[in-house]
């Protein structure tokens, strides 16, 4: 491979039939373009040489694991399943009626206990006071309901757990474990005053339902939950810290509220889900941090389902199917599993830039050893991969998990966040892929209104590294992010503008995009050319700005190939 300077703009562009001559009074410089031409052959034709003298990393290839799949098939299951049913039936019936009347209680009593309270009668404020006695002790009443409610569902039997595992010297043995009609312990957990956080893997919506009975404590929960019929006014009374996650300014206030609240023995203890999400217990996923920030001594519990023929995790099957399915088996099963003794890192002891280091290396160890004790491998996925599943769930794909790109690795490594990646998949749904997921090149160019010449083509292969003539959405996403992280993008992206802008209104006009597409040889139809400048034109006002350039090229990165010529002064001629 020739060299090149990675500090100069200064490589041309080239493609397979094209070459270039530099303008000089309109004239070329044959010796300068054949020099040029060689140096490009040399590097393969790489679209992107210009921006940087790195070429795009392969991808290690997506995990084989899907965390979020549900093993159980959605409504049939073979003879068995049928004839448990029909047998079910008539117990169903009454397991119904038994969780509508635990609802109802449940939800009496609560509104009863939250009545007059100013602190949560509406919703919860920030630094309000803990629940009174008589309050918390009016609540046993739901929480009495609740175990009903787990008694409704059919868990019948009772393993007890017997696990051992040693995370930071501290010994791992089994505490409880649970079933839904009758509950034996082996043990208590930690107090509150050793370890006022609870963190607990996410299976399914039963293990809410056991630690609201169980132990009563705040909880930290999506603001969307507030607005769920009667589950809000229950989840209002276990003073819950609500967060939107993609606001870091509501995880900064969420973090304050459970150091608040662990801070103080008045409140019950602080749980979290810290998958962000529900698995199908057979992996877990990337752990959010907010409950390893305070520093404060973590409770870590670990909860599996037993099952032969029933899955009763809540990944990729509705609701209303899974309650089905609980209410009609004979009996369903649940472990608990709690250690009893814990780590402790006091990041308040250290500088800031260190504490947020000490945070992320505890929640690893605290997700490597529930993973052990699980005996499940934990996975790069996070919350984000479920989002970008259901997206497509809702687009109504087939093979969704295929879409998954293990959001917390891809975040780490390029920095990219679940709604940049949520904004890109919205227009990789729009370029038809197929049923595996993967977007051919026609389709793909065809969402800005460029055929498959031979420069897209060579843009295209940027993606396509694995040459099967088509992509995935994790190497559409991918190759974006390593483009951006480029030395040179920043600087090119302004190069082009100004290169291509009207110097008298600094706007770039469709005529002006139409002349720089054809000193690319790219020769679209006139709606083709619509199309491509309305993807550029972001406020839709019939002008490219500075703003509405920058803005595109950050989203759709790839799309800087096509101002090569123009940022390296080069005019592209085609060889016959």
């Amino acid at each position: 491979m020739a060299s090149r300077n990675p500090t100069s703009l200064s490589t041309p562009l080239l493609s397979d039939s094209i070459a270039p001559t530099r303008a000089t009074n309109g004239h070329g410089n044959h010796a300068h373009d054949h020099h040029d031409a060689a140096s490009t052959c040399d590097a393969g034709g790489d679209p992107f040489a210009f921006l940087s003298e790195d070429r795009p990393p392969r991808d290690r290839g997506p995990s084989p694991a899907d965390p979020f799949r549900n093993a159980t098939p959605a409504w049939g299951g073979g003879f068995y399943a049928w004839v448990r049913t029909l047998l079910c039936a008539p117990v169903a019936v009454v397991r119904l009626v038994l969780f509508g009347l635990a609802i109802a209680v449940g939800y009496a009593a609560t509104w009863v206990a939250l009545r007059g309270w100013a602190d949560l009668q509406e919703r919860p404020r920030e630094g309000a006071g803990p629940m009174p006695a008589w309050r918390r002790r009016l609540m046993w009443i739901t929480r009495i309901s609740a175990r009903c409610i787990l008694f409704s569902f059919g868990q019948l039997k009772l393993k007890c757990c017997g696990l051992s595992y040693a995370m930071d010297s501290s010994n791992w043995n089994a505490v409880a474990g649970i079933c839904y009609h009758w509950i034996r312990k082996k043990g208590r957990p930690a107090p509150r005053e050793i370890a006022p956080i609870v963190v607990s893997n996410h299976v399914s919506y039963i293990e809410p339902i056991f630690f609201f009975y169980e132990l009563f404590p705040t909880i930290v929960s999506s603001e969307s939950h507030d607005a769920l019929p009667f589950v809000g006014t229950i989840i209002r009374a276990m003073q819950v810290i609500y967060v939107d996650r993609f606001s870091p300014a509501s995880r900064k206030a969420a973090v304050n509220e459970i150091k608040r609240k662990a801070a103080c023995n008045s409140f019950p203890r602080v749980l979290l889900f810290p998958e962000g999400t529900t698995t199908n217990g057979r992996f877990l996923i990337s752990f959010q941090h907010g409950a390893f920030i305070p520093g404060y001594p973590v409770q870590p519990v670990v909860v599996r389902y037993p099952h032969v023929h029933f899955d009763q995790s809540w990944g990729n099957i509705s609701l209303l199917k899974l309650m089905f399915k609980m209410f009609t088996q004979f009996h369903n099963f649940m472990e608990v599993c709690m250690s009893s003794e814990f780590g402790r890192i006091p990041p308040r002891c250290l500088p800031p830039e260190i504490k947020q280091e000490n945070a992320l290396h505890f929640a690893d160890n605290t997700s490597y050893a529930m993973a052990q004790a699980l005996n499940v491998l934990p996975t790069s996925y996070s919350y984000g991969d479920s989002m970008i599943m259901a997206r497509a769930v809702e687009a109504g794909k087939e093979n969704c998990s295929n879409y998954m790109v293990e959001m917390a690795w891809v975040k780490d490594i390029y920095g990219v966040s679940t709604a940049e990646a949520m904004e890109l998949l919205e227009h990789f749904l729009a370029m038809n892929p197929d049923s595996n997921g993967r977007v051919k090149a026609q389709d793909f160019w065809a969402l800005f209104g460029l055929d498959c010449s031979p420069l897209c083509k060579k843009i295209f292969h940027h993606f396509d590294f694995d040459n099967k003539e088509s992509i995935t959405f994790r190497q559409l996403l991918i190759g974006c992010a390593h483009l951006r992280k480029q030395p040179l993008f920043q600087g090119a992206c302004g190069t082009a503008f100004e290169k291509c802008r009207d110097p008298e209104t600094s706007d770039i006009s469709r005529a002006q995009l139409a002349d720089v597409l054809r000193l690319s040889m790219l020769l679209p139809a006139d709606d083709g050319i619509l199309k491509l400048f309305k993807t550029f034109d972001i406020d839709d006002d019939e002008k490219i700005s500075r703003d509405d350039f920058i803005s595109c090229l950050s989203k759709f990165p790839f799309l800087i190939a096509l101002f090569a010529g123009p940022i390296n002064g080069e005019v592209y001629i085609e060889i016959v």
